[in-house]
């Protein structure tokens, strides 16, 4: 009852044949479990673990300072605690080669049922900030490469993340993406596109599954899934947006408990008790514990 009935392999396989149902897949952010649990109780059809989310939620900047453990260990308390398959952003794979094959095997056992691995230079940057700077073609190549070989489950998608388009230009962008699917990337995902046209031509280049970004105040348009999915996408992904939300009503909500020494002015833009206690199944609980404790021999 602490666990989805559905296990890691079985959300993969979802994850799978969802990238090749021709309809767009929806997943929005969510950096704590229980945002991971309302993600699914509107229906959507994954979850997105941000890595800049991740950051902030710790207190950094997104510049590459969380470790593997920290990433890891948060994909599996969110991944664990919903049917959805969810995605990971691990940057660039915290080292080398090796370290991102190490890094794809503990995601694996944790849970996961995929992840994106970028070709940024460390430290890394948020992919909508300028000055970005990335590693060469080949080296992300072999880093792929190796990440693909350290597989054990034949069904969690590689997404490969370029961020060429900022540096190089979109052509070297798509030649990269090309070059990333040989080296054994499922799925490729362009960072900051600039406009429509660009999320056009950039699919149309490329055989594989894509993913799109639709992030708040960044470089692209906020396109629907819609319009998304009419230009060919696969997965979109939300990935501050629930951060955004929430740490915007925290706000609001301080200030006013400051100014006026209450908080009543404000409950009506709360998540009520009974909301809560609905979300984390309390009478499941309740009746499992019951069941357990209470009764005859």
């Amino acid at each position: 009852m602490l666990f989805p009935q559905k296990s890691a392999a079985e959300k993969r396989v979802d994850l799978r044949q969802g990238l090749q149902s021709g309809r767009i897949l929806r997943f929005p952010g969510a950096h704590a479990p229980i945002v991971a649990m309302e993600v699914e109780r509107q229906g959507f059809d994954g979850i997105y673990l941000s890595g800049a989310a991740l950051s902030a939620d710790l207190g950094l900047p997104d510049i590459g300072l969380t470790t593997l453990t920290e990433v890891s260990q948060r994909g599996r308390q969110i991944a664990r605690v919903t049917a959805l398959p969810a995605i990971i952003d691990i940057d660039t794979g915290f080292g080398e080669p090796m370290n991102a094959a190490r890094t794809i095997q503990e995601l694996e056992e944790l849970g996961l049922a995929g992840c994106h691995l970028e070709d940024q230079e460390n430290p890394k940057r948020c992919g909508h900030l300028d000055n970005k700077v990335t590693v060469d073609r080949d080296d992300m190549a072999r880093k792929i490469m190796a990440a693909a070989d350290a597989r054990r489950d034949a069904n969690f998608v590689l997404f490969a993340r370029t961020d060429s388009r900022a540096t190089e230009g979109l052509a070297s962008a798509i030649d990269r993406a090309r070059a990333y699917v040989d080296a054994g990337a499922d799925a490729i995902f362009p960072e900051a596109l600039e406009n429509e046209k660009e999320f056009e031509t950039f699919r149309k280049a490329i055989d594989v599954p894509m993913m799109a970004n639709m992030t708040e105040f960044g470089k692209s348009p906020l396109l629907s899934a819609t319009q998304l999915q009419d230009l060919g996408y696969n997965l979109v992904i939300y990935p501050v947006t629930t951060l955004r939300l929430a740490m915007g009503a925290v706000r609001d909500g301080l200030a006013e408990i400051a100014r006026t020494g209450t908080q009543a002015g404000v409950l009506d833009r709360m998540q009520t008790r009974s909301e809560l206690y609905e979300l984390l199944r309390y009478a499941d609980y309740n009746n499992y514990d019951q069941s357990v404790y209470n009764f005859r021999v």
